[in-house]
């Protein structure tokens, strides 16, 4: 029987408190009629932006008995969606999922989580970005920020880019049959206080771009509920523009709902006074194509 919902996989860690990975990406998949299927790779009780002394419980092995159960309750999803991987072998393990669960007209996204503004996370490492390289290849979408495009390519990081080599960058990430690139916080050459978010459909080659206009606070979480956006969006039918532009005007309703008050920027944004906006229409206003 079919699941009368579409039903993903949501391969990501969950923190106790700070509103980041499975603990935006459920509320948010949940309201776009999403069933969520969480397979935690570790549980933190904090996120690690910000936050020192937090605990941590690797959940590498528990992985591998929660998927064998899945299996054996022959277990069908929609869609797979991976963000952060803390090892070689948690990456392992997901491409086996993928290839264990793999169904006709399945969604596979996967968000590279590696690094920022130039820099990897401290957890990343050579051998952990040669094997973030691979499971990217097995993504019908992906949705890397620019920094982790940059090391995707082995790409020098920019500050400027002028839009023929933004497109030479995801036309290369796409080459080995990703359906959708999705690069987020692509520096504007001219512009210190914008950056776009710039994407590309295989099956009609075209660029869409939006642009975003710079808020002085980092709220951790972001890159997480703007892949789950992503993600809800396309099960529901969205063309890959109108997505962009939903997820791009969730995560600026939910910056500017938070940024007002004084109020510690790495708890993330305050997704309950803005989840009710993705049940609203569709008011697709500021996507371009990108020429």
């Amino acid at each position: 029987m079919n699941n009368p919902v579409c039903r993903a996989a949501a391969i990501h860690d969950m923190s106790g408190f700070g509103r980041v990975s499975l603990s935006v990406i459920i509320p948010i998949l949940s309201t776009m009629g999403v069933q969520t299927c969480p397979l935690p790779t570790a549980v933190l009780s904090t996120h690690t932006g910000g936050y020192t002394d937090y605990s941590f419980i690797d959940l590498t092995e528990n992985m591998t008995r929660m998927i064998e159960h899945w299996k054996a309750l022959d277990l069908k999803f929609d869609a797979i969606y991976s963000g952060f991987l803390g090892s070689p072998r948690q990456v392992d393990i997901v491409m086996d999922f993928i290839n264990d669960f793999k169904d006709e007209d399945q969604l596979v996204v996967v968000d590279p989580v590696m690094g920022d503004d130039g820099k990897p996370y401290s957890t990343m490492n050579r051998e952990m970005m040669d094997e973030m390289k691979k499971l990217v290849l097995m993504a019908d979408v992906i949705t890397p920020n620019f920094t982790e495009a940059a090391f995707l390519l082995d790409r020098e990081y920019r500050t400027e880019m002028e839009n023929g080599e933004i497109k030479e960058w995801i036309l290369r990430l796409a080459d080995n049959g990703i359906k959708k690139v999705i690069l987020t916080s692509v520096p504007i050459k001219g512009k210190k206080r914008q950056s776009s978010v710039v994407a590309y459909d295989s099956d009609d080659g075209r660029f869409w771009k939006i642009d975003c206009d710079y808020i002085p606070a980092y709220f951790p979480g972001t890159g997480d509920i703007f892949s789950s956006v992503i993600v809800g969006s396309l099960l529901q039918g969205d063309s890959l523009p109108i997505a962009l532009d939903r997820a791009v005007q969730f995560v600026s309703i939910g910056i500017r709902a938070t940024f007002g008050y004084n109020y510690p920027t790495r708890e993330g944004v305050m997704l309950e006074r803005v989840l009710s906006n993705l049940r609203g229409p569709v008011l697709a206003s500021s996507y371009e194509m990108m020429e």
